[in-house]
C-alpha cells in the first residue's frame, strides 16, 4: 500500500473513532445510565454531523429523540441551528484555504466527491445548495466547495436553511403520523 492510501487510511479511522467516541459519550451514555437523551447531546451530534470531516446520518437523530419523548418543533429548531452553525465553518474554511491546503482539505474529503460538489455549486449554484440540504447527500461537502468558489454566502445559507427546514420538518411529520 502506498504512502498516500496509507494516509488517507489513517485520516478514515481517525475519523470513524471521533464519530464512535462522540456518540458513545452523548447519547450511548445517557441510554445506558437509562436517562432520556438530552437536547444538549442531539445539538452536540447534529452539530458535528454537519462538519465537512465528520459524515453522520444525522437525519436519524430526529426520530430517535422524538421517540423519547422531545417536542419535533424544537428538535426542527435545534437541528436547523447546528446545522447552519456547521456549515457558516464549513463554508468558511472553503473560503479561507490557499491552493496548497486544497490538496489536502480535498484529500480529507475525497477527490471524486470534491468535484462532484464543485461541478454542483458551478452549474445549479443555489438549487444545488437546497438539495442538497433537502435530502440526505453531503451538503457539508458541497457548502466546504461553496467556499471555495466563493459563492454568495447570504444566498448559500438562504437555500441551505430552506432545505434543511424541509427536510425537519418531514421527517417530524412522517415520525408523527406513523409512529
Amino acid at each position: 500500500m502506498n504512502r498516500t492510501r496509507l494516509k488517507y487510511a489513517a485520516i478514515a479511522v481517525l475519523m470513524l473513532t471521533a464519530i464512535i467516541l462522540l456518540t458513545t459519550f452523548t447519547v450511548g451514555r445517557e441510554l445506558l445510565a437509562d436517562r432520556q437523551p438530552t437536547l444538549r447531546s442531539f445539538a452536540l451530534l447534529n452539530f458535528a454531523g454537519y462538519l465537512f470531516f465528520l459524515l453522520m446520518p444525522v437525519e436519524a437523530l430526529i426520530p430517535l429523540y422524538q421517540s423519547e419523548g422531545h417536542d419535533g418543533a424544537v428538535l426542527i429548531i435545534v437541528a436547523v441551528t447546528t446545522a447552519v452553525a456547521s456549515q457558516l465553518i464549513d463554508y468558511g474554511i472553503g473560503r479561507a484555504v490557499s491552493g496548497k491546503v486544497l490538496h489536502h482539505v480535498i484529500g480529507l474529503v475525497g477527490e471524486k466527491r470534491y468535484a462532484k460538489a464543485e461541478r454542483a455549486i458551478r452549474q445549479w449554484g443555489n438549487w444545488a445548495i437546497f438539495v442538497f440540504n433537502l435530502f440526505p447527500l453531503s451538503s457539508p461537502n458541497l457548502l466546504l466547495a461553496a467556499g471555495i468558489v466563493r459563492h454568495n454566502l447570504a444566498a448559500t445559507m438562504l437555500y441551505s436553511v430552506c432545505g434543511l427546514v424541509l427536510k425537519y420538518f418531514a421527517i417530524v411529520y412522517v415520525f408523527e403520523a406513523f409512529f
